[in-house]
């Protein structure tokens, strides 16, 4: 569990008068240092967090916004009518993961408008991570349930479709999850370890 604090009103003004002052060049990215080599101040962090967190939900918005659109013009299909009940309440479930997906990925944006002003831009980045990973959560399985759907009609059967609807999410797993992860571990040991791997 992270533990954070809050900036004292000194803090602020010095980290705004240090933001002010003129750079030559912009910081190696995500090191934690400024172009000369002086350390991150705790403002400058926060906000290269922050762009961070607007840049990864810019990619991950698109990506379920297009998702969403096809499925809510599918029940306005002439073959939708054909649909057994299984295949309709998968629909059904799809259509409200990939709205609880959207509603996570664009909370960010939210936080940040009704937030603003307050100083409290470190919570704001902390809330807007965690809703992105659940946001992503909800996409995957978004995925998983439109495949299961799609293939279900095309494969004539839920057996065939589950099984390959089970192979993608293991790939997804892989790339989202298990990947980071193990790279991130992999960072934390060697910083442990003072840098000599």
């Amino acid at each position: 569990m992270t533990v954070t604090r809050r900036l004292t009103e000194a803090e602020w003004r010095i980290e705004e008068e240090t933001a002010r002052r003129p750079q030559v060049s912009r910081p190696p990215e995500g090191t934690g240092e400024r172009a000369d080599g002086r350390p991150e101040g705790a403002r400058e962090r926060v906000n290269r967090r922050w762009q961070e967190v607007l840049q990864e939900t810019r990619v991950a918005q698109t990506g379920v916004q297009i998702l969403f659109g096809f499925l809510l013009s599918l029940a306005f299909t002439a073959g939708f009518r054909d649909l057994d009940d299984f295949d309709r309440g998968l629909y059904v479930v799809t259509v409200v993961l990939a709205a609880s997906s959207t509603a996570a990925l664009i909370a960010p944006v939210s936080l940040h408008r009704c937030l603003s002003g307050l100083r409290l831009k470190e919570e704001v980045v902390i809330a807007a991570r965690r809703l992105m990973v659940c946001g992503m959560v909800l996409l995957a399985l978004t995925v998983a349930c439109t495949l299961m759907l799609i293939l279900n009609v095309v494969l004539g059967g839920a057996l065939a479709a589950g099984v390959v609807v089970g192979a993608v999410m293991l790939w997804f797993a892989l790339c989202w999850y298990v990947t980071p992860y193990r790279l991130r571990r992999r960072a934390l040991a060697r910083n442990r370890d003072g840098g000599r791997r």
